[in-house]
């Protein structure tokens, strides 16, 4: 559990714990250590339970909540204290401050400012030698044009992260009008994006995660409104609210962008961390990559997130070489996925994701490694694929291009 807080709360009313301990028990980030009641029973939970936070709430009575809060700051130094109140007085802000509260947060509580809050303490943690909070990490899929491959990268990379049992990964399909990631998985889903988006502002975590298809991978699915005309029914608050919540929840998203760079793709673009740009090596696609490039470079932080992954590698009929498409775009590619049209496509049609139905194969095999280099892991360095260039009609890597991470 060295990548999750461990959290200890009091809150005289039993309302308002409640809601809280709702929100603190579907967030895989935290663990809920112990709960309280009374405020003069707390400093000895602080003790016996040892946690990182100590939540206290001040609204039943300010001056009890403020004696605590400077009791567990001089007994249990190595326990944060977060502060909330329905007030948002600031000279009851400066007292809690100056009695030793690290965080103030106004009640109802919001998650984007809970999380907030979280990310800044467990930055404070590092600095005394502490484990850092394991943050969630947000994959955008975008493909140059249709039929690249972008939903079958989308879809197989998810079921790929799934496969480790640290993760916990949400795919979420953007594209609302044609999206299909449902086939990919062969489900059928209860609920839609557009469900989650009109009840964004009333879901809780444990709402949110009932509300996604949980699939035989692991991973959890958000797809696209089964009407056409719902597709407008999702707004860029909505889907910015939606992504905090997930990531709040889960280790992983997974974004599968739609081909039209709409408004809700540009929040996806906008709060990934790492964007795919999928790609494969003809004119018309690297013409459509240098144009996005252009555009993408101009917004702010967003073209240096993008990775170019070039998608059936080793079809040389037609095929630009990489290294004329590399100076073509002025940018390296990241990842070479080989050409496996067979295996892709049975897939597909079965609904199995590619990590189940052909394990062995290269490509999966090169999926598992990109999965592993997105996610920092050492241990996805270059690899002696000599055997396998001749079998697959032509030369591809299952590693970073040179300059990759």
């Amino acid at each position: 559990m060295s990548n999750v807080l461990r959290l200890a709360i009091v809150n005289p009313d039993d309302t308002k714990r409640e809601a809280l301990k709702t929100m603190l028990l579907g967030m895989d980030m935290v663990w809920l250590e112990a709960e309280c009641s009374r405020y003069e029973f707390f400093s000895d939970v602080v003790t016996q339970t040892n946690p990182d936070i100590g939540l206290v709430d001040l609204d039943a009575n300010p001056e009890k909540a403020l004696d605590l809060v400077a009791r567990i700051a001089d007994n249990a130094p190595r326990c944060a204290v977060l502060v909330t109140s329905a007030s948002n007085d600031g000279h009851l802000i400066l007292r809690a401050i100056r009695a030793g509260a690290k965080e103030f947060l106004t009640q109802p509580v919001r998650v984007e400012d809970l999380l907030a809050a979280l990310g800044r303490i467990s930055e404070r943690r590092v600095g005394i030698g502490e484990n850092r909070l394991r943050a969630s990490q947000v994959l955008a899929v975008a493909g140059v044009l249709g039929g690249v491959g972008t939903t079958s990268l989308a879809v197989n990379l998810a079921c790929t992260l799934a496969r480790q049992p640290d993760n916990s990964v949400t795919l979420v399909d953007l594209d609302l009008s044609l999206g299909d990631a449902d086939i990919f998985l062969d489900a059928i889903p209860d609920y839609t994006l557009v469900d989650v988006a009109q009840n964004v502002t009333r879901l809780d975590f444990s709402l949110l995660k009932r509300s996604l298809t949980k699939h035989a991978s692991g991973v959890y699915l958000l797809p696209r409104p089964v009407q056409l005309e719902d597709a407008g029914l999702v707004g860029a608050d909505d889907l910015r609210r939606v992504i905090g919540l997930l990531k709040a929840t889960f280790t992983h998203l997974v974004l599968d962008l739609s081909k039209g760079y709409t408004p809700l793709d540009m929040v996806a673009l906008e709060m990934a961390d790492q964007v795919l740009l999928v790609t494969q090596l003809d004119l018309p696609c690297l013409r459509n990559v240098v144009r996005l490039m252009t555009s993408l470079n101009q917004m702010n932080g967003i073209g240096e997130k993008v990775k170019i992954v070039v998608n059936r590698a080793g079809l040389e009929s037609g095929h630009i070489t990489l290294k004329k498409a590399e100076e073509t775009i002025g940018k390296e590619v990241f990842w070479q996925l080989p050409n496996d049209y067979r295996t892709m496509i049975e897939a597909r049609n079965n609904g199995i994701p590619v990590i189940e139905q052909s394990p062995k194969a290269a490509v999966t095999q090169s999926l598992v490694a990109l999965a592993a280099a997105l996610c920092g892991d050492p241990k996805a360095e270059p690899q002696d694929t000599t055997a396998k260039k001749s079998a697959l009609g032509g030369l591809f890597r299952l590693w970073p291009a040179k300059g990759g991470k």
